[in-house]
């Protein structure tokens, strides 16, 4: 109960300029490590194949080695390991004879093996890449069009600026710590986008709600509005996010293998996307509401 009462009495627009510098400083950071070191891009996005081996004997990378230096690659290999899973990574495509060879040698090992061989070429890997982007910039496209004809274009501008916020720092993070960029890595993207933007419409909806009411005289009047409407709505949506991210983290630790970057994205993003709704969107709304009052009047 004391922690309640302490954080809806945070003066939330006058501590924005703190919460803006942090956010900026975070994606500077992500942009500069996104610059130098890009994504590790799966076999969704660039050409090559992946295999993946379901194993019921214990197997180590010592004796798989040997097997793909058989396979005469020209490129690098990198190998994970798991209990009862092996994914070999192959920068170039694998031929029949390269599959079929690498089948018989592992089947020596675990006559019992499984295999799952996805393999993508040049063409496709980039048409991927690009419908990825596209489908995020349509997203936030049509975020903006809602949002304003619903409720107004400063709305709509705050919003998708905390949802790129939101996806720029999830994609920061897996830069920096070159994690796994498959194609269920966009589908969390995505998902992080819907869940923010319902939680930063939940915000401006009190907002709204609130104006009806209020006489507005001053900015300072303003600042009180919004301030009291996140005081009004913050505990619901850090408790909606406490609830889906642990969720999504068990996910993360217990979930198959296929799921792990999807759940990661989604804890990563999850708590990315209570911040900027509560300290992002609306504080720059405000920012875009008392700058239209400060235009000076044309003249007559």
């Amino acid at each position: 109960m004391h922690f309640d009462k302490s954080i809806k009495k945070l003066d939330y627009v006058h501590l924005s300029k703190y919460f803006f510098a942090f956010s900026i400083a975070l994606m500077v950071i992500g942009v500069v490590f996104l610059s130098v070191f890009g994504l590790n891009y799966s076999v969704d996005f660039q050409s090559g194949s992946n295999v993946d081996i379901n194993i019921t004997k214990p197997m180590t990378k010592d004796e798989i080695t040997p097997i793909l230096e058989k396979l005469d690659i020209a490129h690098g290999t990198t190998i994970n390991e798991g209990e009862q899973r092996i994914s070999i990574r192959f920068n170039e495509v694998l031929s029949e004879d390269q599959d079929s060879v690498l089948k018989q040698e592992i089947s020596k090992l675990d006559p019992n093996a499984a295999f799952e061989i996805n393999t993508v070429d040049t063409d496709m890997a980039r048409e991927l890449a690009h419908n990825a982007i596209k489908s995020v910039l349509f997203a936030c496209l049509g975020i903006i069009i809602y949002v304003s004809i619903r409720f107004e274009w400063r709305f709509a501008v705050a919003a998708v600026a905390s949802l790129l916020h939101d996806a720029i720092l999830v994609i920061a993070v897996f830069s920096i710590f070159q994690l796994e960029v498959d194609l269920t890595f966009i589908v969390a993207v995505l998902t992080i986008i819907g869940y923010s933007i319902n939680d930063t419409i939940v915000i401006f909806d009190r907002i709204r709600e609130n104006m009806r009411f209020a006489k507005l005289k001053t900015d300072e009047d303003l600042k009180e509005l919004v301030d009291h409407s996140i005081a009004q709505t913050i505990m619901r949506s850090l408790y909606t996010a406490l609830t889906v991210f642990i969720a999504a983290f068990f996910l993360f630790l217990l979930g198959g293998e296929s799921i792990k970057m999807f759940s990661l994205a989604m804890s990563i993003g999850l708590l990315f996307g209570a911040y900027s709704s509560i300290f992002i969107a609306s504080p720059l709304w405000y920012l875009l509401k008392i700058g239209k009052k400060k235009k000076p009047a044309k003249a007559a």
